[in-house]
């Protein structure tokens, strides 16, 4: 698909308006929880509201992150090199802005943030370009595997692949592991994946970071807001005040949830799906995964999609990295 006229230019990598995949949202909400798919949180609003949350004196990841790349920047520009840099869940990208600044200073760098807000590609693509002069920008509109379908055909030279922000975890294993064969079958050897990954804390860490502090509201704001998304885009009649935010800390998984607890039973309808959900109260809907990983078994992960590891540039304080991995041997994962 050609890229629009727009400045800087956007491709939508997908022929359907996906957020209309009637069947992804129907399989999530027939689980035993039901769930609604992760990306569906990050309409125009929810993007809006997740920056909110990243500025939430609780929420670690961010702040974390940056610091991070403010002081390792340099070090990853060298370890990367020249190439193409591909940002799945690009968001803002005020972050990655350090990165790409270490990058261009080596040399031309186009930067492709893939991102579901279209909106949020116009906004960090025009504020990089400004802001980082020599930086080619081109936006790649939807979802993650077919941002990474069009690469396959379209890419001009080497890939390095960011996956910032903790994101590799928002997903069920399964998940995940397909998205991971989708981006080694990207990759040709020598292509570069670069990963953050939250660490192995206590419950009491995690629930304190994913969870309002008085008297803030983003985090239940931003999972109400997956159900104001259902209201508006299937016609449904989710009331937000009958449900309740939280997110737990599930030990035996490894993995904070974000709950929509409900707090009366009812009955939702969902005409445009043609799906009717019952909820009782207590029971909720998932609206949110975050995987933990510990390093070891970050590195055991990846090695089974054909990545091997650099480079990797750690927080001990919040027990958060950065990992740098390579593509290796010739041949693709199955997908």
């Amino acid at each position: 698909m050609d890229a629009t006229s727009e400045d800087p230019p956007i491709v939508a990598v997908e022929d359907a308006e996906f957020w209309d995949d009637h069947q992804a949202v129907l399989d999530c909400l027939r689980e035993p929880t039901p769930r609604v798919p992760s990306w569906f949180g990050y309409d125009e609003r929810g993007s809006e509201l997740f920056e909110r949350i990243t500025e939430l004196p609780t929420y670690y990841l961010t702040r974390v992150e940056r610091d991070l790349l403010r002081r390792h920047a340099t070090a990853m520009a060298d370890a990367v090199g020249g190439r193409d840099v591909v940002e799945l869940g690009s968001g803002s990208a005020k972050k990655t802005r350090l990165l790409l600044d270490a990058c261009v200073g080596r040399g031309g760098t186009t930067y492709l943030p893939v991102d579901v807000s279209r909106e949020m590609l116009q906004t960090s693509g025009a504020m990089l370009r400004t802001a980082v002069p020599g930086l080619t920008v081109q936006g790649l509109w939807g979802r993650y595997e077919a941002a990474l379908d069009w690469l396959r055909g379209n890419r001009t030279g080497p890939l390095l692949v960011a996956f910032l922000g903790s994101n590799l975890g928002n997903a069920t294993p399964l998940e995940r592991a397909a998205l991971l064969a989708e981006i080694g079958a990207t990759l040709q050897p020598g292509d570069q994946f670069l990963v953050s990954a939250d660490l192995e804390k206590s419950a009491a860490e995690f629930e304190t970071c994913y969870n309002d502090p008085p008297p803030r509201s983003a985090f239940a704001e931003f999972r109400l807001n997956y159900l104001r998304h259902l209201n508006r885009r299937f016609a449904a009649d989710f009331a937000l005040d009958s449900f309740r935010p939280v997110a737990h800390y599930d030990s035996s998984t490894s993995t904070v949830e974000g709950h929509l607890y409900s707090t009366r039973t009812q009955t939702v309808s969902l005409p445009a799906l043609s799906h009717t959900l019952r909820l009782r109260r207590g029971e909720s809907l998932n609206v949110g995964y975050s995987s933990k990983f510990t390093a070891h078994g970050l590195r055991a992960e990846l090695a089974g999609h054909g990545f091997t590891p650099q480079e990797q540039w750690t927080d001990d304080t919040w027990q958060y990295g950065i990992f740098l991995f390579r593509r290796i041997g010739n041949d693709s994962p199955q997908r």
